[in-house]
């Protein structure tokens, strides 16, 4: 079983958007600047690092980033058993499960950011990464600081982030160090984030989430607040606008996901944070970080390693190292190519059918072997349209 997961602030860097320029996935960008009223290309471009750290701006472009990534792969025609996302990843997550269309996850991630960003400018915090120390001593640091501090990441086994007031940290920190900390490491970051300082932003969000009424999934998100997998849209009002003042759980999440049967952790989107807390979380755990379209031939080659030998795919998942998405391209009422039978060699840029004026043309060449859109079928952008193998 494959899963991806979804990087969160901090992961963002100067140019990121650069590789994927000239990619078919690129059009997301266009149509986050839409919803968003910003410049996002901008931002992907030539933003720098101080203007990058804004969490306002941190997280669209992390976020934006994610997709485009999400987006490549699901052209390859790879999908995931279960999706998960740490903090602002939880968002991407969602929005691969299904549970949102890229619109909303845009908005959300939008006004997130906001709430966020006026949180701490209201009640200024900050956050530090207590490495080397076990989660309960963490905890207790944190209690014997008598202070405005919480835990805020159980991030990987020694690895566990602290937030709250800047004497409230300072003062956990030293607790931390005579409970056997190895280093307290400040974090560049404008809030204390995962706490109870964020309980405006929390209130905030909740009339934007349920704006977005996330809806029921096939392929499970496994939270962030409770380490468990949902797949009902109803249950994420209560656990996105919770997450803001709640613990990450992220190693719970991954302990959650190998019980599910988990073998790979694909993540996606800039860094590669989550794949070294996978390795030191999950025994025997296969990863790979896909952050640019170079990275995408290694994702191909890393899943068909990991297939059952023998086999073309892994059991229960449509995940075809050989096999080729085409995706459409707008919104409207989908018509299908007449003559096109499966089996029908198809070559790059030939039509395969439209989305009401708009062509859906392949990216690939290869031959069809099934539509998944019918004729009449009204489609979002980027919904599936047909699957095709590579020859």
């Amino acid at each position: 079983m494959l899963a991806f997961t979804f990087p969160g602030q901090g992961s963002q860097r100067p140019g990121m958007g650069r590789p994927w320029v000239d990619h078919e996935s690129w059009e997301l960008v266009d149509e986050a600047s839409e919803v968003a009223e910003r410049d996002v290309a901008r931002l992907l471009l030539d933003a720098d690092a101080d203007e990058l750290k804004d969490t306002r701006n941190a997280q669209l472009t992390t976020f934006v980033s994610s997709l485009l990534v999400l987006d490549a792969a699901e052209r390859l025609g790879i999908e995931p058993s279960v999706c998960a996302g740490h903090s602002l990843g939880e968002y991407s997550a969602l929005t691969a499960a299904g549970a949102l269309r890229f619109d909303e996850g845009v908005r959300l991630v939008c006004e997130r950011a906001a709430a966020m960003h006026d949180a701490g400018a209201a009640n200024p915090g900050t956050m530090a990464a207590v490495l080397g120390l076990d989660d309960d001593d963490v905890d207790i640091a944190c209690r014997r600081a008598d202070s405005d501090v919480w835990v805020a990441n159980f991030n990987a086994s020694g690895q566990v982030v602290i937030a709250g007031s800047p004497a409230g940290v300072a003062a956990a920190g030293v607790v931390a160090r005579e409970l056997g900390a190895k280093k307290i490491m400040p974090l560049p970051v404008s809030g204390a984030f995962h706490t109870p300082f964020m309980a405006s932003a929390r209130d905030r969000l909740r009339a934007a989430i349920a704006d977005a009424s996330p809806q029921d999934a096939d392929t499970p998100v496994v939270a962030n607040v409770d380490g468990k997998a949902h797949d009902r849209g109803v249950e994420w009002a209560s656990l996105l606008s919770a997450q803001l003042t709640s613990p990450v759980r992220w190693k719970h999440s991954l302990l959650t996901m190998a019980d599910l049967g988990v073998t790979g952790f694909a993540e996606l989107g800039p860094g590669g944070v989550l794949t070294g807390m996978a390795k030191r979380t999950v025994d025997g755990a296969r990863t790979i970080s896909v952050a640019t379209p170079e990275d995408l031939d290694k994702l191909v080659e890393w899943v068909a390693a990991g297939a059952p030998r023998g086999a073309a795919q892994f059991e229960g998942e449509h995940l075809f190292a050989v096999e080729r998405l085409a995706v459409s391209p707008a919104a409207g009422v989908f018509t299908p190519i007449g003559g096109l039978q499966e089996g029908c060699r198809i070559e790059v840029g030939q039509v395969l059918g439209h989305v009401g004026e708009v062509e859906v043309r392949s990216a690939f060449a290869g031959q069809l072997q099934s539509y998944i859109a019918v004729e009449g079928e009204r489609v979002t952008p980027r919904q599936p349209i047909a699957w095709l193998r590579a020859v």
